[in-house]
């Protein structure tokens, strides 16, 4: 009897000490952010730059060979911002553009990266995905609007009002906008591959990544900058089944794309790869914790109680947040026969990965090989690459972002997190250790969405605020 008066008094503590550490979490000041769209003349004057870089069709393709559209952008460009094109070295490599403004030299070299390639832009969109439409509320429609032709006007915006102002910076400060960033091209390993012939090493590069939203996670309140400081490795991988064939009326067991499918089913029902709190992800939730919902801030105020039980079920609950503490596999083609009546002899599907850094390329490679053998499938490896080194969120150059970020949007909340997408800093180790990715845009849900989706468009009021981040990066560094 004393055992279980023993057990349920360490039973009431724990809940009292839960419960405690829950209560002690207040909103922070994100909770009660508000970001004011600019009204002035300058969001009209930004949004009518944006409004022509967005009327230029610049879709990338697969080793596309004619780069004449990407030079017809450069030409607006070279209108738009005036100042910076006299005044910056400017290389073009192939379509891609790197611009050099001298600086003073008194410190380390900094990089502005937004790439100017978009993805196709099919279905019905309300305003035509190249026409660069301005409506009455002041959003700006096309294809590119944020993703990225927004950050990069407001990168160039900000350097060429800085140039104005007689501003010289105490270190060269770089601008780098690929045309092959959508297709993984030869853009990105170009100019670092200029760069590092000249011997040049950054101090930081700021790429896209994640920007200013409201309620990045759902159950969180408040407005936060995302920030992203872990890049995954990506991989597409092919898994081949082979059969007899025959004809299709007289089936075996386990045909080749039965073999396919049931290795499917398992890797959804059981998939092989370790989910994982990581650092970042855990320093993730401690700042979002104060603006949760009182279930999730009980959880997140106590995870030296609950990490493993998280680390298993997040993945199940939000597949977003899922993809932040662990490889993934997503299937995305598959290869029969050519008949309908035909058994095939061969048969394939595809999968797109995502590398951990606890588990990465190689390790998890080797665990979805060994997965696929148990059906017997052949794993070939299309194209892999490695995570990126991981930005450390009490480094120097995060804290700097961070500062700017409380300067330009005051109250705004600041998160490291980790990349699920991918971006050009993956080319760029050679050259810097410290690719942050943030777009400095507020964008709400919808805007958001419409990454890669239909009806992109942006806010021009919100472009001032992202040309005075940049500025003031370049000022504090």
């Amino acid at each position: 009897m004393v055992v279980v008066w023993i057990i349920l008094a360490l039973i009431l503590v724990l809940i009292v000490v839960v419960l405690a550490r829950t209560l002690m979490l207040k909103p922070t000041a994100a909770s009660q952010a508000v970001v004011e769209l600019d009204k002035t003349e300058r969001a009209v004057i930004y949004g009518d730059k944006l409004s022509k870089m967005l009327q230029v069709e610049t879709i990338s393709e697969p080793h596309q060979q004619d780069r004449s559209k990407f030079l017809e952008f450069h030409k607006v460009l070279e209108k738009e911002f005036p100042n910076v094109h006299s005044t910056c070295e400017k290389n073009v490599l192939n379509g891609s553009l790197l611009f050099k403004w001298k600086g003073t030299g008194e410190k380390a070299p900094i990089m502005f990266m937004s790439h100017h390639d978009v993805v196709e832009a099919g279905g019905e969109w309300e305003h035509a995905p190249f026409s660069g439409d301005i409506d009455s509320e002041g959003r700006v429609w096309g294809r590119g609007a944020v993703d990225t032709k927004a950050s990069l006007c407001c990168i160039f915006g900000a350097v060429e009002e800085l140039i104005a102002e007689g501003y010289q910076p105490p270190m060269d400060v770089y601008i780098a906008s690929s045309c092959t960033e959508e297709v993984s091209g030869d853009g990105g390993p170009a100019i670092n591959n200029f760069l590092k012939e000249k011997g040049v090493k950054l101090d930081l590069i700021l790429d896209e990544g994640g920007m200013i939203v409201h309620a990045p996670i759902a159950g969180v309140n408040g407005i936060y900058a995302m920030v992203g400081v872990v890049e995954k490795g990506y991989g597409d991988v092919k898994f081949i089944a082979h059969g007899k064939g025959g004809h299709a009326s007289a089936p075996g067991k386990n045909t080749p794309l039965v073999r396919l499918g049931k290795f499917m089913a398992a890797v959804e029902k059981k998939n092989p790869f370790k989910s994982q709190i990581t650092p970042t992800v855990r320093e993730m939730f401690t700042r979002m914790a104060p603006n949760m919902n009182f279930g999730l801030k009980l959880i997140m105020a106590n995870l030296w109680l609950f990490e493993g039980l998280l680390a298993k079920l997040l993945p199940s609950i939000n597949a977003a947040a899922g993809a932040m503490i662990r490889t993934t596999l997503a299937f995305t083609k598959a290869k029969g026969s050519d008949g309908l009546n035909v058994l095939p002899q061969t048969a394939y599907i595809t999968g797109n990965m995502r590398y951990i850094h606890h588990q990465p390329t190689d390790e998890s490679i080797q665990l979805i090989s060994d997965m696929a053998k148990e059906y017997d499938l052949e794993t070939e490896v299309i194209y892999k690459d490695y995570p990126c080194p991981i930005v450390d969120f009490k480094g120097r150059q995060f804290k700097l972002i961070e500062s700017v970020v409380q300067k330009v949007y005051p109250g705004v909340g600041t998160c490291p997190y980790v990349m699920t997408g991918g971006t050009d800093c993956k080319f760029y180790s050679d050259v810097c250790e410290n690719a942050i990715r943030l777009a400095p845009l507020y964008i709400d849900s919808q805007q958001y969405a419409s990454i890669h989706g239909l009806n992109e468009n942006i806010f021009r009021g919100a472009l001032p605020k992202a040309v005075d981040f940049y500025k003031e990066v370049v000022k504090s560094n």
